[in-house]
């Protein structure tokens, strides 16, 4: 197929930034969308011009690097999926597609499609952990009773990858589903009730800090997550929030 691509170039962080159109041919429908990338970028480098930055690594929907605004969603058109599983054979011949980054005040644009996603970094220094004494005298997981219906609700809610897809797609630019992930997948397990104050506390001052928007219930982070993780995770958050509060 011949595809239309007007991706947003952007030199530096300090730089503007403007959308630019690229023409591709001869693609594929069984490419994935990355794949398509690298083919407009080995054309680019081949008549000397600079290629286009983007995020990637696993490319299996596991590491969470892709991070593209295609056609004004987070990583596509698709459901339950991260730009690297997006393949080609969703457009059709002709189409235009709109490319750019991230768009959120949290996330300033490193260079042309890669933003700077270290404030989930911060965020998780802030709390999303839990403390262990390893000197030797560790239990074993399984010496800890825990129901299976808490585990599986931590165990979704641990699936989150951290792309940042929640952010882009709310119009507050909220990383609350996100933190909410982080909070729940401890605040659901014995091992993570013992700090659960203390880390809910300074896990949303961090994100308050980092100014990311706060959440008005519109749900279009979980429509646009590509692990499907529930916006019961908020709700679990704010009570946790609520209860840390009044300790």
């Amino acid at each position: 197929m011949n595809l239309t691509l007007k991706i947003w170039r952007q030199k530096g962080p300090q730089e503007k930034g403007q959308m630019v159109e690229y023409k591709v041919t001869d693609i594929s429908e069984h490419m994935s969308f990355l794949e398509m990338m690298d083919i407009l970028n080995e054309g680019l480098v081949a008549k000397g011009e600079v290629p286009i930055a983007f995020d990637h690594d696993c490319r299996e929907g596991i590491c969470g690097m892709c991070s593209l605004h295609i056609n004004g969603e987070p990583h596509g058109p698709d459901r339950g999926i991260t730009t690297c599983q997006l393949h080609m054979r969703t457009f059709k011949d002709g189409d235009t597609i709109y490319i750019e980054p991230w768009r959120a005040k949290a996330f300033p644009v490193i260079k042309d499609l890669i933003v700077d996603r270290m404030a989930f970094e911060r965020i998780q220094q802030a709390g999303g952990y839990i403390s262990v004494n390893t000197s030797g005298n560790t239990q074993d997981a399984n010496a800890i009773p825990i129901p299976k219906l808490d585990a599986d609700l931590s165990m979704d809610a641990a699936a989150c990858i951290g792309c940042g897809a929640c952010v882009a797609s709310c119009k507050n630019s909220s990383a609350m589903l996100f933190v909410s992930a982080k909070v729940s997948q401890f605040a659901l397990l014995p091992q993570g009730k013992v700090e659960a104050a203390d880390r809910v506390r300074n896990m949303v001052k961090q994100m308050d800090d980092e100014g990311f928007g706060n959440c008005t219930n519109t749900g279009a982070c979980e429509v646009e997550c590509p692990k499907g993780i529930s916006l019961e995770n908020i709700a679990r958050m704010n009570r946790e929030y609520l209860k840390a509060s009044i300790i």
